[in-house]
């Protein structure tokens, strides 16, 4: 399959759908995206209209022209946009992705949406992509975002020291896990079946690489 086509991926099952961001999206994530502790650990962040209106247009452009393709997470029992999610650095040559941005409105946290969003978007990758590596991106600080990914499988790869600013000019250590297409089966049943599994909504991936 070519990857011009995941911009158009609609990912579901009974609890949740991904679809790609849209305009009229807007006033949803609006309503969620002005809590402080959602960009924590983001490069960037939403604490004016002007700064939200210029993530959601960033967004936007990035996935009409492929360069990340930003997700909505609906909540089915919601009717409800919930937050949003992205895939990045995306190099099909290599079958190499990398799932993050990812951020969920705090009522929607600890809910089971976040494992179902990144069961679909893994399973996505690697079953239909024909992916053979996924990665992950974090702050080095962000200690409940690294342990949710470890608790599903992905493997600590190494420290990128000093890897960029934060908004508050501190400069952040990135640390890297992956998840390998042989890997992708464990991960897998860990996923369908584990009831309940560490949040790891929030922990974004630096735009800067």
């Amino acid at each position: 399959m070519s990857w011009e086509n995941i911009k158009n991926a609609r990912l579901e099952n009974e609890h949740i759908l991904l679809t790609r961001i849209t305009p009229a999206a807007r006033s949803q994530l609006h309503d969620i995206a002005f809590d402080p502790e959602i960009w924590r650990y983001f490069v960037s962040r939403v604490s004016t209209e002007a700064q939200f209106d210029k993530m959601v247009s960033e967004a936007i452009a990035d996935t009409d022209a492929g360069r990340r393709i930003v997700f909505c997470v609906i909540s089915k029992p919601h009717h409800q946009v919930v937050g949003s999610m992205s895939y990045g650095n995306l190099a099909e040559s290599e079958k190499r992705l990398e799932i993050g941005w990812s951020w969920l409105g705090r009522q929607y946290r600890g809910t089971g949406i976040n494992r179902w969003a990144k069961y679909l978007l893994l399973d996505y990758a690697f079953e239909t992509l024909q992916c053979e590596r996924v990665e992950f991106k974090t702050d080095v600080l962000n200690i409940q975002a690294r342990k949710a990914l470890e608790n599903i499988g992905a493997r600590e790869e190494g420290v990128l020291r000093s890897y960029n600013f934060m908004p508050d000019n501190r400069r952040r250590d990135a640390v890297y896990y992956s998840i390998l297409k042989s890997e992708w089966p464990v991960v897998k049943d860990v996923l369908q079946h584990v009831s309940k599994f560490p949040s790891v909504e929030n922990s974004e991936s630096s735009r800067r690489g």
